[in-house]
């Protein structure tokens, strides 16, 4: 599972840093990639195997309505293989980066099932969005479910 927060800045050819805890989940006798896509305007990066069982999901779901047709052509069309180099990075896609809005300095959130990764500022904003939510009753409720 993926967790913890690293601070990290993309190089002058648009390469991140995978830090070590991150790198033990992806890399596999199969593989040492991730699949990117956009999400909630960051970037969702899951394992290979992680991915497979979500574009299962989304094949079983995605034909319902015509939001899940949108999410399915925005989520999976938009995303991108993306292999670790002999010094661990990644390349992150021009179309990605733009999204995010990703210039030099970032963040990798790990999430669980995926890690994320955000601008500095983006991410700053999403802390003091969580702030400003964490005041209001139903979402200290929803928190308190988890025993947190």
């Amino acid at each position: 599972m993926f967790r913890g927060t690293s601070f990290h800045t993309i190089d002058s050819k648009c390469r991140v840093i995978i830090p070590s805890r991150f790198r033990d989940i992806i890399k596999t006798v199969e593989s040492d990639g991730v699949v990117i896509s956009r999400m909630d305007g960051t970037l969702y990066a899951y394992a290979l195997e992680e991915w497979k069982k979500i574009e299962n999901k989304i094949l079983s779901l995605a034909e319902k309505s015509e939001s899940m047709r949108r999410f399915r052509r925005i989520f999976i069309g938009g995303a991108f293989e993306c292999f670790c180099d002999k010094q661990d990075r990644i390349l992150v896609p021009p179309a990605l980066r733009q999204y995010a809005k990703l210039e030099k300095d970032i963040v990798l959130v790990g999430a669980l099932d995926h890690f994320e990764i955000w601008s500095v500022e983006s991410w700053n904003a999403e802390i003091e969005q969580l702030e400003k939510d964490s005041k209001k009753e139903d979402v200290r409720n929803e928190i308190a479910k988890l025993g947190i």
